[in-house]
Order: structure tokens, then C-alpha cells, then sequence
């Protein structure tokens, strides 16, 4: 398995919301309007603790089995405005990331529980996508989302770099958890909504600032 304390890795596999892009601040307020409205109110707490890092099917199994019936196939429809707008006003790069991107030399890749369209959105909103284009894997291309391993297990193989080959940058407790699950070594970012406590655990180094990532991959022998 990769010690990530001796072994630089062969790839760092990056999560986009709250990692890339400054999106979860944003997201979890729509989020509250959102389930409000669909009669489950939630606290931005409650909305972070349940559902940040987790896939967008995870979000609409959770609602179908608080309501008790099936949403709608366009449920989504009604609110995606609400998304789209915010996003497009407010969206931006997450502190201190285009520095840590200029500064990796390893090989980098997209692993995010959003659908395919909402991170290319996302990316380009903030001039990132360029960066990533033709490494970006989404929780839609696999069975089952984080904390399952299986999402960065799949961009790893679709790479060609074994599990212990890699690192994962992730803001998210279900993030960390699936990095662990899949036998890399995980750098929990704690610069957003998750609590540092959440992300701290085995092979897991926590940083409050992105520009801490690039030094200490530098610090660690090929």
C-alpha cells in the first residue's frame, strides 16, 4: 500500500466541489431553499453533516425516503435556476488552488460525486477546465458513490495507476473515507464547511491551505 509519508505518488486525483471550486458555501444555501420547499427543512449544519461529498442520487434517495413517496423525474427542473444562478454570479476558484496546480508536477485528475455537466460547468466558470480536460471522472460512471472507493478506484484504473500510486484531495468526511477505502493516501482540505475533526483518520493529512499540498509532495522520494 503507498505510505504517504515515504512515497511521492503517480497521481493526484482532485475532488471539485469544495476542492476546486468554492461551490459548497454556495450549494448548501440553494440546497436549504430547495428542500424547504419540498416540505423537509434542514439547517445549513444538518445539510452538511448529510449530504456534502455525497453523490446527487444519494441527495433525492434521501428526500424520496423522508417525504415516503418517489420524486418526479424533473423534479429538479423547478429549481435548477436557483443552481445555475447563483453559480454564475458567485462561483469561484477555491483559495490558493491555481498556486497548488501551477506548483504539482504530478500527473492530476477530476473524481467529483457531480454529474459530468455540472462540473464541466463548474471548471469553466473558473478557468480551470482546460487543466482537467479528458481527466475528469464522474459518480455517474460507477455503482456506488463515496464513501464507496469505487469513483477513485475507476479513475485510477482509467489512468493506468495503481490504488497505492495515489492521492486524493478531498473537503469531505465521505471523501476521505472513500480515498481510505480505496488504499490511497488522502490529504483532507480543511480551508471549507467540513470541521478538521471530520477529515483527520489513517493516511490522511490535513491542510487549511491548498498551497501546503505542492511542498509536501515535493518532500516525498519518488
Amino acid at each position: 500500500m503507498h505510505d504517504p509519508q515515504t512515497r511521492r505518488p503517480d497521481l493526484v486525483i482532485f475532488d471539485c466541489d469544495g476542492v476546486l471550486v468554492d461551490s459548497e458555501r454556495i450549494a448548501i444555501r440553494v440546497d436549504a431553499i430547495v428542500l424547504a420547499d419540498l416540505g423537509w427543512p434542514l439547517s445549513e449544519a444538518e445539510i452538511i453533516e448529510r449530504f456534502v461529498g455525497r453523490s446527487e442520487e444519494h441527495f433525492v434517495r434521501e428526500i424520496e425516503a423522508y417525504l415516503g413517496r418517489a420524486l418526479p423525474r424533473t423534479w429538479g427542473d423547478a429549481y435548477q435556476h436557483l443552481y445555475t444562478g447563483a453559480f454564475e454570479k458567485e462561483l469561484r476558484a477555491v483559495d490558493g488552488v491555481m498556486d497548488a496546480l501551477d506548483r504539482i508536477t504530478t500527473p492530476t485528475c477530476v473524481a467529483s460525486s457531480g454529474s459530468h455537466e455540472r462540473i464541466a460547468r463548474s471548471l469553466r466558470l473558473t478557468s480551470l477546465y482546460e487543466r482537467f480536460e479528458g481527466r475528469i471522472f464522474s459518480a455517474s460512471e460507477v455503482a456506488n458513490g463515496k464513501p464507496a472507493p469505487d469513483l477513485f478506484l475507476h479513475a485510477a484504473a482509467r489512468l493506468g495507476v495503481p490504488p497505492g500510486r495515489c492521492a486524493v484531495v478531498e473537503d469531505s468526511r465521505y471523501g476521505v473515507e472513500a480515498a481510505r477505502a480505496a488504499g490511497m493516501a488522502a490529504f483532507g482540505y480543511a480551508g471549507g464547511v467540513t470541521p478538521a475533526e471530520w477529515l483527520a483518520g489513517p493516511d490522511t493529512t490535513v491542510v487549511d491551505d491548498l498551497r501546503a499540498v505542492p511542498p509536501y509532495l515535493a518532500s516525498l522520494r519518488a
